[in-house]
């Protein structure tokens, strides 16, 4: 992203900047995913719904004008995004390194971006077994069945998929 939407600190233009398109497309997603209730804010679960979403929102928005009135026009294309048929995982490698190559490595919009991806590509969440025999064991819960080490990019997206059509 272009230094647009970027403030000092300080007042001056010689301070840090402040990664506002960053944490404006964080600020969207926390309150999609809270609006929809499907997960406790502190849980993991929650984290990687908020990181795919602000993701989406963040590499989505190519002009770096997303504002509050934009963010009810830009849903269809969010739910198109994250939706389970389409390569998102491709899509979001390919616009960061597309970011990368407009703000430069120093864009500190970027830098939160990077290490959301990080942790989405790196840590793994304990979850069900989508894969596993329909109903399980005879008398197991829900909780109760098969669980399987996932990525926590792919728990997140269909979690953060569902919170926008909820929304």
């Amino acid at each position: 992203m272009l230094h647009r939407g970027h403030e000092s600190t300080d007042g001056g233009g010689d301070g840090p900047s402040v990664p506002m398109a960053w944490l404006y497309a964080e600020y969207v997603a926390d309150e999609l995913l809270r609006g929809g209730d499907l997960m406790p804010p502190t849980s993991f679960e929650f984290r990687a719904g908020r990181y795919a979403l602000a993701l989406t929102v963040f590499l989505s928005d190519t002009d770096g004008e997303l504002c509050g009135v934009e963010v009810v026009s830009r849903l269809e294309t969010w739910l198109s995004l994250t939706a389970y048929d389409q390569p998102w995982r491709e899509w979001v490698r390919e616009r960061l390194a597309e970011t990368a190559g407009r703000a430069g490595d120093a864009d500190p919009d970027l830098a939160l971006a990077r290490a959301a991806w990080r942790w989405l590509q790196d840590t793994e969440l304990l979850a069900p077994d989508l894969n596993s025999v329909p109903g399980g064991a005879p008398g197991t819960g829900e909780d109760e069945g098969p669980k399987v080490w996932t990525p926590a990019w792919q728990l997140g997206l269909p979690l953060g998929h569902l919170a926008i059509h909820l929304f």
